[in-house]
């Protein structure tokens, strides 16, 4: 039989096979349709060793503010001059202070020396090299001529009558190097000299050199500030030329006589 014919044949026998309602084709060896299928193999798998995430750094710390500093410091000192109740304890709380840096700088403290309760208050500039080597405020050719000053109206800085003696601090107790202290600094040990002039309690102070202005007035430029009492620290102040200013500008002194003899003016004042 050729194949064409078994093909039709076989054609002849799905159609007969339709007609006896076949719906579905069967395999050669019988299919349980109600077993269960065998499990799927289990494939081993290797771990995978995932890369460890990098542990994040803490934040770092905030920079310190240095105004909240500056007032912090300020503050301290306001704190500790107002419980000082005397020159002797106002002192050490100076010496004990640790807030400003021209201290670990400076060889002295310099505060105030001289007649305790006197009419006359004189505040000078703040610590040169000379003066922090020595611990004591006008030393050499300027402060020769602040005694001759002083002995031109009758008074002494050795002297511990108050009657004749004068009281001379500098308008911080620490020497800034080689400039002119700045705000912050004058902040900060502003309290200082605010309680020693009160403990102090002078009739009249003296305002010697721009700096001391700056403190105690707000204001420089001793040379319109001279010559004019002022208000200061609740009492009268005059500015004058500093010595050392003096030394260099001979032509001023004739100014500091007129000053000299405003001052013995006022303390003759009832």
């Amino acid at each position: 039989m050729d194949s064409a014919e078994n093909f039709w044949d076989h054609v002849a026998m799905l159609g007969w096979q339709v007609e006896l309602g076949v719906d579905e084709a069967t395999l050669d060896a019988p299919v349980n349709r109600y077993e269960i299928p065998a499990a799927a193999p289990k494939v081993e798998t290797q771990p995978v060793e995932l890369p460890k995430a990098k542990a994040t750094p803490p934040p770092a710390a905030a920079a310190p503010d240095p105004v909240a500093l500056a007032n912090e410091a300020v503050n301290a000192a306001r704190l500790a001059a107002q419980n000082a109740t005397s020159i002797e304890t106002l002192t050490e709380t100076v010496n004990a202070f640790e807030h400003c840096e021209l201290k670990r700088g400076a060889r002295s403290t310099l505060l105030g020396v001289g007649a305790a309760s006197a009419p006359v208050m004189i505040i000078g500039e703040p610590p040169n090299r000379d003066e922090d080597r020595e611990g004591r405020a006008f030393v050499g050719a300027a402060g020769q001529l602040l005694d001759r000053m002083l002995a031109a109206i009758g008074r002494d800085r050795n002297a511990t009558d108050p009657e004749t003696g004068v009281f001379v601090a500098s308008v911080m107790p620490w020497r800034p190097p080689n400039r002119d202290p700045n705000a912050t600094e004058l902040a900060m040990t502003m309290p200082f000299l605010e309680r020693l002039v009160e403990l102090v309690d002078p009739k009249i102070v003296i305002l010697m050199g721009n700096v001391s202005c700056q403190a105690a007035l707000g204001r420089n430029g001793i040379t319109r500030l001279r010559g004019q009492w002022l208000t200061g620290f609740n009492r009268p102040v005059l500015p004058m030329f500093n010595p050392e200013f003096l030394l260099r500008t001979p032509a001023a002194k004739r100014e500091a006589w007129h000053d000299l003899l405003m001052v013995k003016a006022k303390l003759n004042e009832r």
